[in-house]
């Protein structure tokens, strides 16, 4: 059996479709840093070989998948092609894949993961899913009827995808490194939409998505009454939400999801519409809803005495308005503090203003240094630029976590897409510490 080696394993999207092949009976193994990511829990649970990288990892029998962060300049890469072996970039062998299911693509500026792991987890109450997920999660059937990935916007990868159904779930200016402005990321999802085969279902509130010309059906959900499928009535209690799914002007179920905020409602209305597209039973659906538990790193909680911890990839000013509205009508009595670690430096001093004022919306706000990343280690702002925006805001060092005691029967908000979760886990260190004294 020919070995598929993943160089970049730990990835968001590289570890769920190494997790994907080693389920339908393929042997798998990988190489990245030697760095913790939570990405790489679910690899360690397979049994699948996580290696440093090095270029002797690679022989001429494999076929390489390579991660889209890491040049073809990278030594695992290099040495491949010197020994004839098949080099395959991530999403070129994610589409070919695709194409042996009725495969749903994900995408958007914001709530990718979250949408993705809520329609995997409702069609895997109907048929048998394969799905890959940017949270680090994968699984793979052999006969399975659907395929649901999240497929990201940047550099264009989800062109390399020609999918059965597109779930669109907005436009908005993110990775300025990439994208020029919003009519460039508007632009890349107009190319997204000509290689759906069936149906585009979008978020018709959007007034960037109501302009998308696509060859097939788009079939639109939202709050307003013009959208095919639309939210109405909706009751938010402690418990989750409520709410009504009107289609084409006539009623059609009572949903409650376990979820908080508008933004879960949006997602479920998508989840709700493609089935309906596809004839899924509406029971099917609620009690599907209903037994979500969410992905990782989506407004995932830890209590710790009368603390709530929480964490949020939110690293847009648009998610952190989210996040926090979410735990505004779940904890409606506690103090919201905002720890905040921005990710790339070219996303912070594009966004400043906006960071400061979607951060202002928490009761407190700590600030963590600007993390990096591979394409991206310097800039020339630093966290005191944003900190001097957001009026009573303090910059968290990781050695001290003093500041965030004072905080009792608060929820705590972790948020970022870097490796903020350090700093959580100081501060639980530091609580346990002071409760065993």
């Amino acid at each position: 059996m020919k070995v598929l080696h993943f160089t970049g394993i730990k990835g968001s999207g590289m570890s769920p479709l190494a997790q994907i092949m080693h389920d339908m009976g393929e042997q798998v193994q990988g190489s990245d840093i030697d760095k913790y990511f939570f990405t790489e829990e679910l690899l360690h649970k397979r049994g699948i070989t996580i290696l440093p990288f090095d270029e002797t990892n690679v022989t001429g029998d494999m076929t390489i998948i390579a991660g889209n962060a890491f040049p073809d300049d990278h030594p695992e890469l290099v040495k491949a092609k010197e020994l004839g072996a098949e080099v395959i970039r991530y999403h070129t062998f994610l589409g070919e894949l695709l194409k042996n299911y009725v495969s749903i693509a994900v995408t958007g500026s914001h709530g990718k993961t979250s949408t993705t792991g809520l329609m995997a987890h409702v069609l895997a109450g109907y048929k048998p899913v394969s799905y890959l997920i940017g949270d680090g999660s994968g699984q793979g059937a052999a006969d399975s009827r659907f395929f649901v990935l999240e497929a990201c916007e940047y550099r264009r990868h989800f062109l390399a995808y020609e999918p059965d159904y597109a779930i669109m779930t907005n436009i908005d200016f993110d990775h300025p490194d990439y994208f020029a402005d919003v009519e460039d990321v508007f632009n890349a999802f107009e190319e997204m939409a000509q290689r759906v085969k069936k149906c585009i279902i979008a978020f018709g509130d959007d007034a960037n998505l109501q302009r998308i010309q696509a060859p097939v059906p788009v079939v639109y959900y939202g709050l307003e009454p013009e959208n095919d499928f639309q939210a109405v009535n909706i009751r938010k209690s402690t418990e989750g939400t409520t709410f009504d799914v009107v289609v084409r002007n006539e009623f059609f179920e009572t949903f409650f999801i376990p979820q908080f905020g508008d933004h879960t409602v949006m997602n479920a209305l998508a989840v709700i519409a493609l089935c309906h597209y596809e004839n899924i039973p509406s029971a099917v659906i609620q009690e599907q809803l209903s037994s979500f538990g969410g992905v990782k790193r989506r407004f995932t909680e830890t209590k710790l005495g009368d603390r709530i911890l929480i964490d949020d990839y939110a690293h847009h000013p648009t998610e952190i308005k989210a996040t926090l509205q979410s735990a505004q009508q779940k904890y409606p009595d506690r103090e919201v503090v905002a720890i905040f670690q921005p990710h790339t430096y070219t996303r912070t001093q594009k966004f400043l203003q906006e960071f400061a004022d979607s951060l202002s919306g928490a009761d407190q706000v700590y600030l963590c240094d600007i993390f990096g990343s591979a394409r991206e280690n310097t800039g020339k702002l630093t966290i005191s630029d944003l900190s001097s925006k957001i009026e009573g805001s303090a910059i968290l060092q990781l050695g001290n976590m003093d500041p965030l005691l004072v905080h009792e029967h608060a929820v705590f908000l972790f948020m970022g897409a870097g490796d903020v979760q350090k700093f959580q886990r100081a501060f639980e260190q530091e609580i346990a510490q002071r409760s065993s004294v």
